[in-house]
């Protein structure tokens, strides 16, 4: 159970008020307090309790919620009378016997208990009152997710007032704001930076309900990317390489193998020369005759 003093201090109790009211005999001006109390948790908001001597005529507390109309409570001692109207849906409701415990209670914080309380005492010496505008604060549901491009998205998610999202490291961002007819907002932050070297990067949420941070590493995706990305320019390079060496290779063999075709048509061709001076020579000799030739020579290629 919460019970709700001051902004400043928001775990005073009723006490507080009832020593306010007991140190002055005189009735109390009007006092206004902003108050937060996180959804789901249970509330008494404190009449000023009077001096033992005030005369007690009758106690209010008038409700006036987000967008509705006016709502009231009230208890008079000498009828004993108690007003509790629909309007409260039963969770808006006196803490205890009104005459004993003027003090207001709503159980289960909702988001549609936000606005204005005030709590009136008349009595025979003065009135006194005590005024709340109450705001309901929601917690964010928080997610940290990769985008696209090197993007990281951080959500705080239907929370009450917004959440401030902030990163680290520190690069490009965009935020955008979604309201919802509950009054919650949506905060979407995109984290962008294509020339950080970070391993990893931290969202930071800020919400009057506490802080947040979620941290998403970089190396299992865009390093990755990029080593791979690498890695396939040295393969592609190495295969053009590859290439170029069977080119030349087989652009160097072909030249060899015409060059050895061409010295061994030229062999042969001076072989036949040879065989042919060398048979002139002899038919020019007396003795010359087709017997004492030589007999030609087959040279294999």
């Amino acid at each position: 159970m919460a019970t709700i003093g001051s902004r400043k201090d928001s775990n005073s109790s009723c006490a507080d008020e009832r020593q306010m009211a007991q140190d002055n005999s005189s009735p109390l001006a009007e006092v206004n307090k902003s108050l937060s109390v996180q959804i789901g948790e249970k509330a008494v908001l404190c009449c000023p309790v009077l001096p033992p001597t005030s005369k007690l005529v009758m106690i209010a507390w008038e409700v006036i919620l987000r967008g509705k109309l006016l709502c009231r409570l009230s208890y008079k001692p000498d009828t004993k009378e108690t007003a509790t109207p629909s309007c409260t849906n039963g969770r808006i409701t006196w803490a205890s016997r009104p005459d004993r415990n003027p003090h207001l209670q709503i159980d289960a914080v909702a988001v549609t208990h936000d606005g204005l309380y005030s709590c009136d005492i008349v009595t025979a010496d003065g009135n006194y009152r005590l005024g709340y505008n109450l705001q309901v604060l929601v917690p964010p549901e928080v997610t940290l997710t990769r985008g696209k491009n090197r993007t990281v998205v951080c959500e705080a998610v239907a929370g009450k007032p917004a959440a401030r999202i902030s990163w680290t490291p520190q690069g490009h961002c965009t935020t955008e704001k979604e309201w919802s007819d509950n009054d919650t907002v949506t905060v979407r932050s995109t984290w962008h930076c294509p020339d950080s070297n970070a391993s990893a990067v931290t969202c930071l949420v800020s919400h009057l309900t506490g802080n947040r941070s979620l941290s998403l590493q970089l190396s299992s995706s865009t390093r990755t990317l990029r080593s791979s990305f690498l890695l396939f320019i040295w393969y592609v390079k190495l295969i053009l390489f590859v290439v170029i060496l069977i080119i030349l290779g087989f652009a160097f063999f072909k030249r060899t193998k015409k060059c050895r075709k061409c010295k061994s048509e030229n062999l042969e061709a001076n072989l036949d020369l040879m065989r042919e001076d060398t048979k002139a020579a002899i038919c020019n000799q007396p003795s010359c005759s087709k017997s004492s030739l030589p007999a030609p020579v087959t040279l294999k290629p």
